[in-house]
């Protein structure tokens, strides 16, 4: 692929007058990534120069920061490792770029490094407080399509919400009216109230997430695993696959069950079998897996499903590497149930009134681990991360010129990450795309599919 030559640089800010001040951030916003989570979008032929596209972009960016001014705020250190967002409508950050290869030229988005120029990058060398919380790359191409690419804090808003944003923009650049309107109210986690006095006290024995990963064993840190290079796959499993994965799942279960394991947790539950596999692991490793929780259902009363800030938080199952390796799919899956089924309103919210009671969150967050270049949460060798994208509306996002031929996020590069996608086809088949160091992915890619062929 060609260089990509930045054009331009400029900052969009809504079009009308906004709420001005200070909002509280959940404990939620504050943890783990806080950083700007990227996604990218092609489509083939917008039918329009690259400056009409830009201007129509820019016109309909600043219309949609008025229903979701937090992205047009800037975040604030107040102490002890804690933020809160400045609603101050300073703006979105808004880059024009072209490349003189065609779209043809340049293979698969997600799983090429060398495209990391077709993201927008945010500076965290800069104050937090001059950088922007939403950023988006426009590229132009020689054969006349287009990426929009998009970098966006997660501390201001987590994937649900990201999504519901970013399909009222398509929509409003479309010619249309806002359809959802978002949920701004953080109230429901007492956002900026100190902790309850509650008693006993939540501990970290009850919120493993919270707690170091497991480390290889004969190793005291993970500072040699953190130099191998990593790799990532795409693999795709079919319909019949996941069904044939289900009950496998379901007929090897140890515990009778009112309901049948779900694609999700059968999934997981065969990536981190394989991943121990793959890695070798002895039997008494201890290894765990990360799973991304989406509060608004579990809460009482539940969320509005437009509420506009970070719902989601990770729980984390455990267990010896030598069970999920010896034992059938039903035991990961049900590792994988057993830590889902534990987060209910009361473990939501006693989650949170732990983190409250911690004196600094620093010791949460990513983004000190790359303001410092040290030693950050790390859940690569012997632990994975899942996220899930299969329930979410990742398709269709129609800026006026039809929809995307392509949808993804940001290059993996960060060992035992898994990310779960529904099939653009609507097939019913799931892609897995898996980060791993490159001495594991060959033995990995021949595991996954050992069970399925």
């Amino acid at each position: 692929m060609a260089a990509i030559r930045l054009k331009g640089s400029h900052t969009v800010r809504p079009c009308d007058p906004t709420w001005i001040g200070t909002m509280a951030l959940s404990e939620w916003d504050q943890i783990g990534c806080v950083t700007h989570v990227p996604a990218i979008y092609l489509y083939r032929s917008p039918n329009r120069s690259a400056s009409a596209i830009a201007e129509t972009l820019k016109d309909s960016l600043s219309k949609v920061l008025v229903p979701f001014y937090p992205l047009a705020g800037r975040l604030q250190w107040i102490g002890n490792g804690r933020l809160q967002l400045q609603c101050n409508a300073m703006g979105a950050r808004f880059i024009e770029a072209e490349c003189e290869s065609s779209l043809n030229d340049i293979g698969d988005l997600f799983l090429s490094p060398q495209h990391r120029n077709l993201f927008p990058s945010a500076d965290y060398g800069l104050p937090i407080h001059e950088l922007p919380l939403f950023l988006v790359q426009l590229t132009t191409f020689r054969c006349g399509g287009v990426t929009i690419a998009i970098a966006l804090s997660h501390a201001v808003a987590d994937g649900p919400a990201a999504l519901h944003f970013m399909s009222e923009w398509a929509r409003i650049t479309r010619g249309e009216t806002l359809q959802t309107p978002p949920f701004h109210d953080r109230s429901v986690f007492r956002a900026g109230q100190p902790p309850l006095a509650s008693s006993p006290r939540p501990t970290l024995d009850d919120f493993p997430e919270y707690g170091k990963p497991a480390l290889l064993l004969g190793q005291s840190d993970t500072s040699e695993e953190r130099k191998k290079k990593t790799t990532t796959a795409m693999l795709k499993i079919t319909k019949a696959q996941v069904e044939k994965l289900r009950k496998m799942a379901n007929d090897s279960r140890e515990k009778p069950m009112a309901r049948g394991f779900t694609r999700y947790e059968t999934i997981c539950g065969h990536v981190w079998r394989i991943s121990c596999k793959a890695r070798g692991h002895r039997k008494q490793q201890p290894t765990a897996m990360g799973i991304i929780i989406d509060s608004r259902s579990r809460m009482r009363p539940e969320l509005p499903r437009e509420f506009f800030g970070t719902a989601t938080f990770d729980v984390i199952a455990q267990s010896m590497a030598g069970d999920l390796m010896s034992k059938p799919l039903g035991f990961a899956a049900s590792k994988v149930r057993e830590t889902i089924e534990k987060v209910t309103d009361n473990y939501v919210r006693s989650s949170i009134e732990f983190l409250k009671n911690q004196k600094d969150l620093k010791d949460f967050q990513d983004i000190h681990s790359l303001l410092r270049k040290e030693e950050g949460p790390f859940y690569g060798n012997p632990n994975i991360t899942v996220v899930s994208w299969l329930t979410l509306p990742l398709y269709g996002f129609d800026f006026g010129w039809g929809k995307e031929q392509y949808m993804g996020p940001g290059p993996y590069e960060d060992d035992g990450n898994c990310l779960l996608m529904h099939s653009p086809e609507g097939d019913g088949s799931v892609v897995v795309a898996m980060c791993l160091q490159e001495a594991h992915m060959d033995e990995f890619k021949k595991l996954f599919y050992q069970d399925l062929l």
